[in-house]
């Protein structure tokens, strides 16, 4: 007798890829909230898991009939993935999919800050109309951008900065062709720490790993301007976030802007969130509803490939398709 795929979804995703699924014959089950107990339980029953959150390796060993992670993001740093792929199961990820989002929620944590945003509307709900006059403005038009990480994101955010705001922009990135960021108008840096030195503001776009991880420091920090803005829509484990407070109590750098951190949710108790001049938003760069649709789909569409036996697109590792683990029975799946 044939039997339905399951798929199991951990957070709230687009309605659309949900609606994929279900129409191609998938059991949509829902598993939101959960500790690791309950997500083990959860996907006990599931042949695909779709996330937005960490997949550790004791959930993995309840999921004896799981064949396919789907990450609802590009980044798969909060997935057990070396496990996943000892057990034969494929992890497929969405590149790109959020790219204009993150890029924009970069370019919009830059404006906030240097046109002090969120000061003029406190000064304004107020009535605090002097702020015109004492609160002290800046332009981004003509200043100097210093990217670090140079993949997509990295990408759309220097030809924004070039093309909508003649921002003249670095780039440090250590696998990146020298030629490709030239012809995208910007300047290879010659060091890290030479763009961290040059550069008004300094955006962070480069995957985390241990050879990324805490790539700003204390020292990285002090050899920025005093009147430097730090921008992270990355990751969280690229900044130091002890050396970073200390570096915004006393004054080292001017602002920062984080859409990522260390430890998610923020902590209630963390240091930044008491400072005024960082600006926090909750890891939502890429989760306009345009991105987010985008994403969902294309976690539908590998999934039901899968189940179809036919080679997602954006699997992290080839390899272990023809090794992958398949469960014994047919599932029915709607053409």
């Amino acid at each position: 007798m044939m039997k339905q795929p399951v798929c199991v979804i951990t957070h709230p995703i687009h309605k659309d890829g949900i609606a994929l699924l279900i129409a191609a014959g998938v059991d949509v089950r829902f598993a939101y909230d959960c500790d690791d107990k309950a997500l083990g339980k959860a996907l006990s029953s599931a042949n695909a898991v779709i996330t937005r959150g960490s997949i550790k390796s004791n959930s993995i060993d309840c999921a004896d009939n799981l064949e396919v992670i789907a990450n609802h993001g590009s980044g798969t740093d909060k997935i057990d993935v070396r496990y996943a792929h000892t057990k034969g199961i494929a992890v497929v990820y969405t590149p790109n999919c959020n790219t204009l989002a993150v890029a924009e929620h970069t370019l919009l944590l830059m404006l906030a800050l240097s046109h002090k945003l969120l000061c003029a509307d406190r000064a304004a709900r107020k009535g605090e109309w002097d702020f015109k006059f004492t609160g002290i403005t800046h332009s981004l038009y003509g200043k100097f951008l210093g990217i670090i990480g140079f993949g997509d994101i990295g990408r759309q955010v220097c030809k924004m900065a070039i093309g909508g705001f003649g921002m003249r922009v670095s780039v440090w990135s250590p696998h990146a062709v020298i030629a490709d960021i030239i012809a995208a108008g910007a300047i290879p840096a010659g060091s890290l720490t030479d763009l961290l030195g040059n550069a008004d503001v300094i955006s962070l776009h480069r995957p985390l790993r241990p050879d990324t991880f805490h790539t700003i420091d204390s020292v990285a920090l002090r050899n920025m301007k005093s009147s430097a803005l730090l921008i992270n829509t990355s990751r969280g484990g690229l900044i130091d976030e002890d050396a970073l407070y200390q570096a915004l109590q006393e004054n080292w750098i001017a602002a920062a802007g984080l859409d990522v951190f260390e430890h998610e949710p923020l902590l209630p108790r963390s240091r930044l969130s008491t400072l005024q001049n960082t600006l926090l938003t909750p890891h939502l760069a890429g989760s306009t509803q345009e991105a987010l649709r985008k994403t969902a789909i294309c976690c539908a569409e590998q999934i039901v490939s899968v189940f179809r036996e036919i080679e997602p697109q954006h699997l992290l590792n080839n390899e272990v398709w023809q090794s992958r683990r398949k469960i014994g029975h047919k599932l029915m799946l709607k053409e």
